[in-house]
């Protein structure tokens, strides 16, 4: 078995972490948690989401964030879209990548987008075309690709069909997300597995949610097949606030540590991490499921003590 030598992290807690949350997190707060993550070396960080405030009042300062992002020629900065008015947004706020995401689940397409999955495909095609013609990197997302409301029944021709037909257009990489957490590791190397066939030497993301508790697994088999791209979250913050009972993503400290402890590189000061972990928890005045962000902040108690 081979693993792969280096793995990349894309935090996606600004966006997909701050955005399940009521209380607002001032601009400020949002800036400094970012930059707090690219000097602890993620080399990819989501930092928001342009879409309408009155369903997602917490983004509602994406273009502010934006423009105090520092600029770091190590860091990728992108936002999720998910319409043309959103796309315009991304690019006058002067990133240069963006995430596109539809529903491969026809009925969580109707219910999250009011629109059948055909639909979907055919203005993300659009979408892919414009952003491509501002110049724009495009990574196209997948959602409930693992299931929506039990495990596999999203078709997974469908799956692979949607992925090659993105592919053939020239997107930057293909993320399959588990947005409901229902993924288990035989489906994950089932599922990776018939996506890599299709969509040749395009990367291949996976966002993974910890549902049932089989992230840090999924993560391993897919690691067995080749995958070297994933989404996590500082502190296991996320979920999805249309999906009843979808809890956080993958921990960045802890996703981190089991690469780490693999013999993986991936340039990640999990303890950077941890501390920003521990300064949003504060602020929130919540805690989060990420493990290694909470151990840390108990062992550096034993050791003041000492």
């Amino acid at each position: 078995m081979s693993l792969p030598d280096r793995v990349e992290l894309c935090d996606v807690g600004p966006r997909d972490g701050f955005q399940y949350e009521d209380r607002f997190i001032p601009t400020n707060l949002k800036v400094e948690i970012i930059t707090a993550l690219a000097d602890a070396g993620l080399p990819r960080i989501q930092a928001t989401s342009f879409v309408h405030p009155e369903w997602v009042p917490q983004m509602k300062d994406a273009e502010a964030v934006c423009a105090r992002l520092p600029a770091r020629e190590d860091v990728t900065y992108d936002g999720l879209v998910l319409n043309r008015e959103g796309l315009e947004r991304a690019h006058a706020a002067g990133l240069s990548h963006v995430d596109l995401s539809i529903a491969t689940h026809d009925e969580h397409s109707r219910n999250n987008a009011n629109r059948t999955v055909e639909k979907a495909v055919a203005q993300a095609e659009d979408m892919v075309h414009e952003a491509r013609a501002h110049g724009l990197q495009v990574q196209m997302g997948f959602q409930t690709v693992f299931g929506y409301r039990a495990p596999g029944d999203t078709p997974l021709d469908q799956v692979v069909e949607m992925s090659r037909h993105f592919a053939e257009r020239g997107v930057e990489s293909i993320s399959l997300a588990d947005t409901t957490g229902l993924a288990h590791p035989r489906m994950i190397k089932d599922r990776v597995r018939a996506v890599r066939r299709g969509i040749g030497d395009t990367p291949l993301v996976l966002h993974l949610h910890d549902t049932r508790g089989l992230g840090l697994a999924n993560v391993y088999a897919a690691l067995q097949c080749g995958v070297d791209r994933f989404d996590t979250s500082l502190a296991g913050m996320g979920g999805c606030p249309f999906v009843e009972g979808a809890t956080g993503n993958i921990p960045t400290e802890d996703t981190a540590y089991l690469l780490d402890e693999l013999g993986i590189e991936t340039g990640v000061d999990r303890s950077a991490v941890g501390d920003a972990s521990l300064r949003i928890e504060s602020f929130l005045d919540k805690t989060f499921p990420g493990k290694l962000h909470r151990l840390m902040q108990r062992e550096g108690a034993v050791e003041t003590a000492e």
